[in-house]
């Protein structure tokens, strides 16, 4: 009897074994659809984002969602470069101003608008800004605008009156003058925001307020000169020269991608520049608190603007385009991802995710300065053809002028000579 059971039992486990290696794997075990999203940042935006990737794929068993994060946009767009170039590109492509460079790789989203992409929901305007000759090429993540955050604590602790929403130039130079006064040792009144890494923003911005915009795209010109951007630079060589910001080394010690290499966060400034979407990340590493005011001159000129803070894209060779379309179409509409995800990418355009409100003190700091400066905003300027390489060129004409390398005047005429280099490339 025992050999009889042994036999039955060497019979029936070589049957299961035939049965099962004779099924192919893919019959038993069905493999998750992956979505690859590269974006960049760090701090709170990887962790909200993270945050978000658990609730879709808590909902869409069988979906999963992989982040390819970067620390600075810099970094981002040479990975995805390289990864383009080889074929193996990611799903979702984080774009800022530039998506006008890659609208050649990117997937046409107007086929999915209305099924598993609700644009009806978002402001018209967003939805105008992701398009590119009459395609859908880039959903915005939200809404932002350029502003200069203020150290609230470091300034009322040193006995300074905190500064006022809006100022003329001459007011903010008086301000910083002041402030120099009441700081500690060491400690500057404001960073030198023209030796960042993204220093095309605040001089995009002063160039509006000069009257003088970067660039016409229907007439392809720009309206900058040399002498215009020499004023530009002597400006900051003002500040520099005054100490109302730190001495160029100290400066570019700080790479100001993010808030984990941000002088304000270091407590080295008073002073910074932001958009306005990065303020919840900012303020998540420090225990002072922040806040924002708008760039001199805004009230006179209306020379702010709101712009799409980036944008979601697809790459076209996608092998998953309408799930990863699905997962976009979460980020950007569902109520419980924008409660996640608040303003780090932008004040959503999409009503049903304003819908579900302030998430945090600091996104209302944000919509409370987007209903100052709002009023003082006008049409964006268009974006300089090439803007990658304006944005990293422009930031090596500046360091060469705060090291002392080039006068304001030579970098004034390098800057009017990079413009029409890029212009008619």
């Amino acid at each position: 009897m025992k050999k009889f059971f042994v036999i039955m039992f060497v019979v029936l486990t070589g049957s299961a074994l035939l049965f099962a290696a004779g099924v192919p794997e893919s019959a038993t075990q069905k493999e998750d659809t992956v979505i690859r999203w590269a974006y960049w940042g760090s701090g709170e935006r990887v962790t909200i984002s993270q945050q978000a990737i658990e609730l879709y794929e808590s909902r869409n068993p069988g979906v999963k969602i992989n982040p390819e994060v970067s620390g600075g946009a810099g970094d981002h767009f040479v990975k995805v470069d390289t990864q383009l170039a080889g074929g193996n590109g990611p799903d979702i492509i984080q774009m800022g101003g530039n998506i006008y460079d890659y609208a050649n790789v990117l997937l046409p989203l107007d086929v999915y608008a209305g099924k598993v992409l609700d644009v009806d929901v978002i402001d018209p305007s967003a939805v105008a800004s992701g398009t590119i000759d009459g395609e859908l090429k880039g959903v915005s993540t939200g809404v932002t605008m350029p502003s200069l955050v203020i150290n609230k604590t470091l300034i009322q602790n040193s006995g300074a009156p905190l500064p006022p929403k809006s100022m003329t130039y001459p007011e903010f130079r008086e301000y910083l003058v002041m402030l120099k006064g009441k700081l500690p040792k060491g400690v500057y009144p404001m960073q030198d925001i023209g030796v960042t890494s993204n220093n095309s923003t605040p001089f995009g911005y002063w160039t509006r307020y000069n009257g003088t915009p970067l660039y016409d795209a229907k007439t392809k010109t720009t309206s900058v000169s040399a002498a215009d951007a020499q004023k530009y630079l002597e400006l900051f060589k003002d500040y520099r020269d005054n100490g109302l910001v730190p001495p160029a080394e100290i400066a570019a010690g700080y790479a100001e991608n993010n808030a984990d290499t941000a002088a304000i966060i270091a407590g080295k400034v008073a002073i910074s520049y932001l958009y306005t979407n990065q303020l919840s990340g900012y303020q998540a590493a420090t225990t002072d608190e922040l806040d924002l005011i708008e760039f001199p001159g805004a009230a006179a000129t209306k020379a702010l603007w709101q712009a799409p803070s980036q944008f979601y894209t697809v790459n076209k060779d996608s092998k998953n385009p309408e799930e990863t379309v699905k997962f976009i179409n979460f980020l950007v509409n569902d109520p419980d991802a924008a409660k996640i995800l608040g303003n780090n990418r932008g004040a959503s355009a999409s009503a049903t995710a304003r819908a579900a409100g302030a998430s945090s003190e600091a996104d209302q700091k944000i919509l409370d300065y987007m209903d100052v400066s709002g009023p003082h905003s006008s049409l964006e300027t268009d974006h300089v053809p090439n803007d990658t390489e304006f944005n990293s060129t422009l930031f090596l004409i500046y360091q060469r002028v705060a090291f002392g390398r080039n006068t304001p005047k030579e970098g004034g005429q390098e800057i009017a000579q990079l413009l029409q280099r890029l212009i008619e490339k």
